[in-house]
């Protein structure tokens, strides 16, 4: 797996404008689903908006932000969006009690 966090520096907005924001943009990112975006999360804070996206691989990340993304992402939201790529081999995830090993059952 592979995570891409973007941050977008802008003031934080209230928690209804924030919903209501991700409410709309919803149907893009489960449209991704067919291109390899397993989640995302949605970001909002002092330290401004965005998100964590974790995708099947780099590749499929990488496909999705490419200079045009970004240049929409400046122009929706006035300011030029960061994006940081990590690796992702281990997941603890407790809700499901386990912990998943990239490459293993």
């Amino acid at each position: 797996m592979f995570i891409a966090i973007v941050q977008i520096p802008l003031p934080k907005r209230p928690r209804d404008a924030a919903i209501e924001a991700a409410r709309k943009s919803a149907p893009t990112y489960t449209a991704l689903g067919a291109k390899g975006l397993l989640k995302k999360y949605y970001l909002n804070g002092e330290a401004g908006g965005g998100g964590v996206y974790l995708w099947d691989s780099e590749a499929s990340a990488r496909a999705w932000y490419t200079p045009e993304w970004e240049t929409r992402m400046a122009a929706a939201f006035g300011a030029r969006p960061i994006v940081t790529y990590y690796d992702n081999h281990v997941v603890v995830d407790n809700e499901a009690g386990a912990v998943c090993v990239e490459g293993e059952g």
